[in-house]
C-alpha cells in the first residue's frame, strides 16, 4: 500500500500513511474542507421534509 498523500510506501505505525508529516498534511486538509463533498440544493418542497418523512420543528 502506498501513502495518500506523498505516494511511498507505508509504515506500519502510521498507516494508511508513510509517517506523521502526512498523516499530519491529511488531517489538515479534513481541517480546511479540501476534502468536503460539494451537496446539491434542495428545492424548497425537499427542504420541508428532513430524510426520515417527518417535518423539521415538530414534535413527535
Amino acid at each position: 500500500m502506498s501513502c495518500p498523500v506523498c505516494k511511498k510506501p507505508t509504515l506500519q505505525d502510521y498507516r494508511p500513511f508513510c509517517s506523521k508529516r502526512c498523516a499530519d498534511v491529511d488531517l489538515g486538509r479534513w481541517f480546511t474542507g479540501a476534502y468536503a463533498i460539494p451537496a446539491e440544493d434542495q428545492s424548497p418542497e425537499e427542504a420541508d421534509v428532513s430524510e426520515d418523512g417527518f417535518t423539521p420543528g415538530t414534535r413527535h
